[in-house]
């Protein structure tokens, strides 16, 4: 008998289809062929193609394979498959009566297709390549649809389990579903892990068991690494230079990161077209909601999208893959912006190594301006490129949304629109003006900081000069400003939420009230509610549209400040630095200020250098006054000043090299040395340990190490240190003095195995003691044994004895060069003026957060924003509800009701949506000015509860943390927390309302309700403690960073000195890496929860629709409730992420608020005292008695006391001097004067009242202090001497004359209104010390407390200033605190003091009769 494959019976023509394809016995079997052919076609070029390769045949061990994820599984179920396949030809041959190949070849291919498969997983296994799984996943789905078709037809066909073909179908369809869902399992974790970022979850999860830590998330692949994105934005802003035009830096982002934006605009549009599935599936789900087709086996395809069920789940589809698609689209420019931060970064870092040190000490280029560029302009760059997408997606969703509006609607619907279209340039105009308010924030906010931030570094001086209020006042008057600006911020914000929310109300009031005019007629449900999501899709995109203006212009003001920035003064080319050796510098000028000269620039300005030489292994000392150009004559040897005249070069030659400048170093070195170490007059340390600070990247040496630590007398200091030398520092070294300070830089200096050492002033902080010991132990053992040459600054002529050569300076110029001898010989002058000096010396959040920041507000501000948002929202519900009636009205004519009747809904249906307009604007309003209410109120009692606390607060508290307060949290306070409460409570609401409307409508939904909200439990409940770990994470690695930065910009001499500009630069790489993975971490689990909330609701979607269906054979819903449930659950899809974000985000946020909280329980000093200001004489004190009685003082109550029982009486007008050795108590006492510190038992009295009775304002606004460290504030000189503005020129002037700066004041432009700049860096910091004497000058009370106040001044300039003290307060009492003990020879009194306690008290002549007494040994270490 002929074979064929559907046989040969006569009278029967198996080939007939015309009772339909699917009702051919013999077509379904060769349908079923399809997959297997499918398979062998590709699965055996794969095999025998790319295993047939040699590098295929490598032995592999199968303990080494790495198994796929239900690789036992698949094993079972394949062999499963290929018994049920023998059972299949089995039951086929033995019906072989027939001649039909079709009832068992289907199932030979099986077996041969389930057989390759084993073979090609085991290959794809082995070689550890899973997406070439995708095959078999393809596969698996085919061969379960054409057997699924083949049981369906036997079962129309009653061919039931009584059958063996029946039964042996259906194991063959259970087999392959369940290798689909083992296949898909793979592809879960291996192909499709990143759109869905499976790969978080073990993080995420993990997240609630213990916290996330930065070795848990590994480092960032190669491709996303700074280094290798600056590389890449380097060599594209590079290829643009011109001689003529500046590189653009937006053409450079774009070269460089171009590419990947484009392709996630690509997955940005194909999500807005998709999204626009939704108000069309609504549409037909309504329309043909009561239309069924049954008994119908081929569908036409119009027929096909006209089922409700079709339509339900192809809007689940839509809905997936359009979140699917917009998630990538988010990701992709997540990543695309973090490479771009990280290679901005690393360019400004670069360029802050160049910059011109001239730059930063005149002002041009402050630390601040720094600051901002890493903290803000690069961060506004990169969430500009974030939304850069919708530049290209607007557009389509605009013209999407107006085309479908149209189709539905007609001219009503373009009407509806064209408002839409017509409000945008209004919310573009808000978009404009917000930009430009929170410019003048930002400005104002950067001023109060500045002020605030000056206020701190100087707060002892406030305090002592009772100046707390007026700085206070001045703060306080900024942020009015700021508050002034943010009012504004507020008001527009308000308007362009209330814009976003009015303007879908106004569209669909103003579109349906027109088709009512137009058709005589109101909509039905389909169109109404399908335009009613449209109307919310068209308003995304002008939603981002203000916000992408607002972005884009900050991003052209970021791009122009990091275009100034780049194209900022350099240092010159140090190519003459690479050399194993040193200097010259041919003689010329060097310029502090200006970039270019003119006719008008200022010779102050300018430092001129004369021809002089400086052998190797020698020590050279710079003298001179003070402002005389010492500091800058070391600066301009390492490059740092920009050179008008003449040049600089370092010689590598040996023997006696002369070059025509300044200095020549020349000599032939160790080349086992690095170059030049530096030791800075303002001393720089690291945010790290003292061992890291003092090695500074240098090989750890034990014993060289510890040399250096006995050098610079540090060991007893760490010993008192908790962690030894492991202690961490801290911000700008706040827990050390200045001496310990000062010596760890110097230690830093003396470490490094260098042929040069720089020494700027480094005995200013020191006493005697510990001067002389840095002397003959660091200087002229340590290094000078080491034959390293040495170049000194130094008020301290006592050691001009030492030094191979000097250089004495005069007023910006090299006055005399020479040795000792040389100068006694050739300047009998000013050797004589020497000598006369040379015996002399020289620091969670909770739910009552969140209440105390809105009590912070006002509870009638809360109770307005909590009724007007439920009210509005109500509103809203009505207005749907109304609409969803009055459109389902039209559905039935039959029924005579006043509903028929438009005139009885749309005068309801307008009032409503008035109300609802207006409900928006009155919220938005709310929120805002609640939020402002609240910053106004925290931010006032911070600055009050700071600056009046007690000055301890301030020893123990880091700097940077109590910045922080008034700097990143009370902008967060200020302009983030206000937003995100606005958004948690619409997103909240909505969710809310919209699933109360869906279970009224469709009360079936309760059931489905249960498992959706236990899904979002977990969901919620997971990422809210993995997004806060992240986002402390972000925020703990961003500050090491941004403190690198700043460190950076500080020591920027220090670091190239000593030619550490790789290393740090390479750190700077290293941490911008750990934060960016920190980032991107952080916008992964967002994505993570976006996915995952969107897929949950389109489960909502997928299953309203399905309840509505189903309800509706039982005719609970009308058509129009069921649009109206339909469109909220589009709704709930939009908004439900939203929810769980803001939450988060508002949890991180209140962190900001708890913060502040906790500074605001600090106790304040006592200012009011026992005595009321009316009972203190005006002219207290007149005579300057002081009475000290039993005193005992202590800084904490927990603390050991730190003066003990002190009795000590000072006659008015005596001139006192108390000296002893550090940690003595000589300065804690001068703060017992002022009622600075604990006197827990004991008084001073003064003039016989006692001070602690006294109010704190009174007391120190009657005495007058001289600080070792000089404070200097931004403004005038006048505001530095006078800031209480009470006094005459004349007596500025007299204070200035007095203090040695009359004649240099006046030769400034302004005179006492002359600039000075944050912390007075346009000048030395001898000039600062002096005009911090004329400060107190000016305030002429009979009692002066000097503490080391000349310890920065030169030994000349300090030799008149005390005659004049002595003087001008001849009748005054003067309390001189000295580590140089020659300054109080002549005083008359004289109190040394050991540990607390007096341990000699008289005058110094009788004292120095003692000769074992301390003081004769001070004075003897002294001569």
């Amino acid at each position: 008998m002929a074979l064929s494959f559907c046989g040969n019976d006569k009278g029967i023509n198996a080939y007939s289809v015309e009772e339909g394809v699917l009702n051919n016995g013999c077509f379904v079997d060769a349908l079923n062929l399809v997959p297997h052919v499918f398979l062998l076609f590709i699965t055996f070029p794969i095999l025998f193609i790319g295993w047939g390769s040699q590098s295929s045949k490598v032995q592999i061990h199968h303990n080494t394979w790495l198994h796929f994820p239900g690789h036992n599984l698949r094993w079972i179920l394949t062999f499963s498959l290929l018994f049920v396949h023998i059972c299949e030809f089995a039951e086929g041959i033995m019906m072989m009566d027939t001649d039909h190949l079709h009832l068992y070849m289907p199932a030979f291919m099986g077996f041969v297709a389930a057989t390759t498969s084993v073979v090609y997983y085991h290959n794809i296994e082995t070689s550890n390549f899973p997406k070439l799984l995708l095959v078999l996943f393809i596969y698996w789905v085919l061969a379960f649809i054409t057997k699924s078709i083949k049981l369906w037809k036997y079962a129309e066909y009653n061919v039931g389990p009584q059958h063996l073909r029946f039964c042996i179908t259906a194991l063959l369809v259970i087999l392959y579903g369940l290798l689909m869902a083992v296949e898909v399992n793979v592809i879960r974790v291996r192909v499709s892990i990143h759109a869905t970022y499976w790969w978080m979850n073990p993080l995420i999860i993990g997240a609630h068991k213990r916290p996330i830590e930065l070795k848990k998330i590994g480092k960032l692949p190669i491709a996303m690494r700074a280094l290798t994105n600056y590389l890449r934005l380097k060599d594209a802003y590079e290829d643009q230079r011109d001689p003529d035009l500046s590189p653009s830096i937006w053409r450079s982002m774009y070269r460089a990161f171009g590419r990947p934006i484009l392709l996630s605009s690509f997955f940005r549009c194909l999500a807005d077209v998709l999204g626009f599935a939704g108000p069309l599936c609504i549409s037909g789900i309504v329309k043909y909601l009561k239309e069924t087709y049954f008994g119908v086996h081929f569908m036409s395809s119009t027929k096909l999208l006209q089922n409700t069920s079709v339509l339900a789940v192809l809007l689940f589809l839509a809905l997936i893959l359009q979140r699917t698609f917009l998630q990538t689209s988010y990701y992709v420019t997540i990543e695309t912006g973090i490479n771009l931060r990280g290679a901005l970064l690393a360019m400004i870092y670069n360029k802050i190594l160049r910059l011109s040190t001239s730059n930063m000490s005149m002002g041009e280029m402050t630390l601040g301006q720094i600051n901002n560029l890493v903290a803000i302009e690069t961060n506004q760059l990169m969430w500009f490129l974030f939304l850069c997408p919708n530049l290209w997606a607007m557009p389509v969703q605009i013209v999407m949304g107006v085309i479908l509006l149209y189709c539905l609607l007609g001219w009503s619907a373009v009407v509806g629109a064209s408002v839409i279209v017509l409000l945008a340039p209004i919310q573009y105009l808000i978009a404009t003006k917000l930009a430009d308010t929170q410019k003048s924030t930002l400005e104002h906010s950067t001023e109060r900081l500045k002020r605030t931030t000056e206020i701190l570094k100087g707060i002892k001086l406030l305090k002592l000069y009772a100046w707390e209020n007026i700085f206070c006042d001045s703060v306080e008057d900024t942020r009015g400003k700021e508050l002034t600006s943010l009012k504004t911020f507020a008001l527009y914000t308000s308007m362009s939420i209330f814009m976003n929310a009015a303007i879908p109300i106004a569209a669909v009031l103003v579109t349906f009230v027109m088709h009512h005019f137009l058709n005589e007629t109101g909509p039905s449900p389909s169109e109404a509610f399908a335009a009613l999501a449209l109307f919310h899709i068209l308003v995304t995109p002008l939603f981002l549209l203000s916000t992408v203006v607002r972005f884009a212009v900050k991003a052209l003001v970021s791009v122009q400040k990091l275009g100034e920035f780049l194209q900022s003064d350099e240092i010159g080319d140090d190519s003459w630095r690479n050399g194993d050796m040193s200097v010259s510098l041919e003689g010329g000028k060097k310029h502090l200020g200006a970039v270019s000269l003119n006719d008008n620039t200022s010779t102050a300005h300018l430092i001129t250098f004369s021809t002089f030489s400086v052998c190797v292994g020698q020590l050279t000392m710079i003298v001179g006054q003070v402002g005389c150009g010492k500091s800058s004559l070391l600066l301009a040897m390492l490059g740092e000043m920009q050179t008008i005249e003449g040049r600089v070069c370092w010689s590598k030659t040996c023997g006696s090299y002369l070059v025509s400048f300044a200095s020549v170093f020349h000599g032939a070195p160790s080349k086992n040395r690095n170059f030049v170490a530096y030791a800075a007059q303002k001393s720089w340390l690291l945010n790290a340990t003292v061992e890291d600070n003092i090695t500074f990247g240098s090989p750890f040496n034990k014993q060289r190490y510890k040399a250096v630590i006995d050098a610079c007398s540090l060991q007893p200091d760490i010993d008192l240190l908790p962690f030894g030398d492991q202690t961490e520092i801290g911000e700008r070294g706040i827990n050390l003095s200045g001496g310990q300070r000062q010596r760890i830089c110097v230690a830093r200096a003396l470490y490094q195995n260098t042929n040069i050492v720089f020494l700027d002033d480094p005995f200013s902080a020191l006493d005697i003691h510990l001067s002389d010991h840095l002397m003959q132990e660091g200087i002229l053992k340590f290094l000078q044994d080491d034959k390293r040459t040495v170049v000194l600054v130094t008020h301290k002529l006592q050691y001009l004895i030492h030094a191979d050569w000097i250089i004495a300076m005069k007023d910006g110029s090299v006055l005399r060069e020479g040795t000792l001898k040389d100068i006694q010989t050739h300047d009998v002058e000013l050797y004589d003026h020497w000598k006369t000096l040379m015996n002399r010396q020289d620091q969670e959040l909770e739910k009552v957060m969140c209440w105390r920041y809105l009590s912070s507000g006002g509870y009638l501000m809360v109770f307005l924003m909590v009724s007007s948002n439920l009210l509005k929202h109500s509103v809203i519900v009505a207005i749907d509800y109304w609409l969803a009636l009055w459109t389902s009205s039209k559905t039935n004519q039959s029924v005579s009701s006043p509903g028929n009747n438009d005139s009885y809904y749309l005068p309801v249906f307008i009032i409503l949506c008035a109300a609802g307009i207006f409900l928006c604007l009155f919220t938005s309003l709310s929120v805002e000015f609640l939020g402002l209410s609240a910053a106004t109120n925290l931010h006032h009692n911070l600055l009050n509860k700071i600056i009046h606390a007690p000055i301890r607060f301030f020893d123990i508290t880091p700097l940077g943390q109590i910045l922080n307060r008034f700097s990143a949290d009370t902008n967060i306070i200020d302009q983030h927390i206000p937003p995100t409460l606005e958004s948690l409570t619409r997103s909240t609401l909505l969710c809310l309302s919209a699933i109360g409307v869906i279970s009224s409508i469709t009360p079936a939904f309760l059931v489905a309700l249960v498992p959706l909200a236990v899904a979002f439990y977990f969901i919620q409940k997971y990422f809210r403690v993995a997004s806060k770990d992240l986002q402390d994470l972000d925020d703990s690695t961003q500050l090491p960073l941004l403190c690198h930065f700043s460190e950076t910009a500080e020591g920027l001499t220090t670091i190239r000195a000593f030619r550490h500009e790789a290393r740090f630069r390479q750190r700077m790489l290293e941490l911008t890496d750990t934060n960016n993975t920190a980032y991107l971490f952080l916008s992964a689990a967002n994505r993570w929860l976006e996915v995952r909330t969107d897929y949950l609701g389109a489960v909502i979607v997928l299953t309203v629709a399905g309840a509505s269906i189903w309800s509706l054979r039982y005719g609970l819903p009308c058509c129009g409730l069921v649009g109206l449930g339909l469109t909220y659950a589009l709704t709930v899809t939009n908004y439900l992420n939203w929810v769980v974000r803001n939450l988060a985000d508002l949890e991180v946020q209140m962190s900001a608020v708890k913060k502040v909280n906790s500074f605001l329980s600090t106790e304040c000093e006592n200012y009011e005292g026992s005595m009321d200001t009316s009972q203190v004489p005006e002219n207290w004190p007149q005579d300057g008695e002081i009475k000290i009685q039993d005193l005992c003082v202590r800084y904490d109550p927990m603390l050991k006391p730190v003066l003990k029982h002190v009795n000590a009486y000072i006659k008015p007008g005596q001139k006192v001097g108390i000296c002893g050795r550090t940690g003595s108590g000589k300065s804690s006492l001068s703060l017992a004067f002022f009622n600075m510190v604990d006197i827990f038992e004991g008084k001073i009295v003064i003039d016989g009242i006692d001070i602690c009775k006294l109010p704190l304002h009174t007391l120190r606004s009657r005495l007058s202090i001289i600080l070792q460290d000089p404070v200097l504030f931004s403004g005038s000189i006048r505001f530095n001497l006078d800031p209480e503005k009470t006094c005459t020129d004349d007596r500025l002037w007299e204070a200035l004359e007095i203090a040695q700066l009359k004649n240099m004041v006046k030769a400034l432009p302004g005179g006492l209104d002359a600039v000075v700049t944050e912390g007075g860096e346009n000048f030395s910091v001898g000039q600062r010390q002096l005009f911090c004497l004329a400060r107190a000058f000016v305030r002429k009370s009979s009692i002066l407390i000097m503490d080391e106040a000349t310890a920065s001044i030169d030994m000349a300039t300090e030799n008149i200033l005390q005659k004049v003290v002595m003087t001008a307060f001849a009748d005054r009492t003067v309390v001189t605190i000295a580590h140089r003990v020659h300054t109080i020879l002549t005083a008359d009194l004289v109190i040394v003091m050991k540990r607390g306690n007096i341990l000699e008290y008289d005058k110094p002549e009788t004292l120095l009769e003692q000769e074992d007494g301390m003081f004769a040994s001070f004075v003897k270490a002294d001569m």
